[in-house]
Formats: C-alpha cells, sequence, structure tokens
C-alpha cells in the first residue's frame, strides 16, 4: 500500500534540503550502531550515507520499483557491500525483519501515511532494547516548497505522541530543527 503523496521534489532538488550525514548525526545515528532500517528509501539520500556510518548492514526498503532500483545503483556505485535492498510493502506486511534486531530505525518523511501507527509498532517490533528512532518531517509550514498537503502533514507533536503510545521514549528531550524545512525527534525503545 504506496503511502499518501508527500510531494516528493526531484531528486536535485530533494538533495538540496539536506546535508545527508550531518542530518543523521543530529538524528542519533552512530557508528556503534549495527543494523538499520530505512523506511521508504526514496533516492537513497539516507541510505547510502548511514551504509557509510553503521558497522552492520541497512536494510533499504520502498515500495517503488525505480527508487529501490536508483538505490541499489548508489550501492553498487560506491561499493557498499552492507546496503541490503527491498520492494517491499512494509505498511501492508512489516518489513519482515525479526523481533529486535536492529539498532536503529528510520522514519523520514513517511508519518504522513493513513495510519503512521502501523509504522511506529513496526518500527518498535524490530528495535533492539535501546534501539533509537529517528523521526524526520517537513516542517508544519504551508510555505516550504514541496511536502505533503497541509491536511495530512503531522504536527511535530503529533509524531512524537504517536510514538511515545506505541511506547517510545525521548531520546533527546527537544525537537530537533533540521533547516531548512524539517524538524526531527530521537527516540528510544526502552
Amino acid at each position: 500500500m504506496k503511502t499518501r503523496e508527500s510531494g516528493m521534489p526531484d531528486e536535485t532538488m530533494w538533495s538540496g534540503f539536506f546535508s545527508p550525514a550531518q542530518t543523521l548525526a543530529k538524528l542519533g545515528l552512530t557508528g556503534s550502531c549495527s543494523d538499520v532500517v530505512d523506511f521508504g528509501c526514496g533516492y537513497g539520500t539516507f541510505t547510502i550515507p548511514a551504509a557509510r556510518i553503521v558497522r552492520g548492514t541497512v536494510h533499504a526498503q520502498d515500495i517503488e520499483a525505480d527508487m529501490v532500483e536508483m538505490t541499489a545503483g548508489k550501492a553498487r556505485e560506491e561499493g557498499l557491500i552492507n546496503v541490503r535492498v527491498e520492494r517491499r510493502d512494509f505498511v501492508a506486511d512489516g518489513t519482515g525483519l525479526p523481533y529486535g534486531s536492529v539498532d536503529y530505525v528510520m522514519l523520514f518523511n513517511i508519518l504522513h501515511c493513513e495510519k503512521p501507527e502501523v509504522l511506529l509498532r513496526e518500527a518498535w517490533r524490530i528495535l533492539s532494547l535501546g534501539g533509537r528512532l529517528g523521526i524526520m518531517h517537513w516542517n508544519y509550514n504551508p510555505t516550504t516548497p514541496r511536502g505533503p498537503s497541509m491536511d495530512i502533514r503531522p504536527r511535530p507533536e503529533q509524531c512524537r505522541e504517536w510514538s511515545e503510545q506505541v511506547g517510545f521514549q525521548l531520546a533527546l528531550p527537544e525537537e530537533i530543527d533540521l533547516p531548512p524545512y524539517h524538524y526531527g525527534w530521537v527516540l528510544e525503545k526502552r
């Protein structure tokens, strides 16, 4: 099940919004992490830098065949052997990964989906005890150049509340500003 339209810009515009390695650092991804999951890997914007940071495998999943092919191609070009790309409907079918098997989950620009709690419960299920969840989303501001429509775009406090309802606790006490157009949270499974 494809999530609701996000207004994802083309890759050139998209890549101009981030310094992916710095964003990942702000969102708590470190070299001590082993396995990581990128829900909706898209262009591989965060998959590829994450693979350079972690000591384990980055599981990159997306429902779109062209995104899967693009991310896999980038991993091959970079010589990254720790990226496992899979076309998967993780909304309907989950990630297919074992319980407690990963140290970090990326839910980046995806919680505008119809049932965010489904993704959050799957993140909880696959994370190890003490594992971290990084959330990033478009600012709740209609002046952003792209992003989901305002009627489905989550506010920062909604992302936090949904995560806490599933059982996550804040790892960092405050919302993270990810200029120019995003915010983030880092939560833990405790």
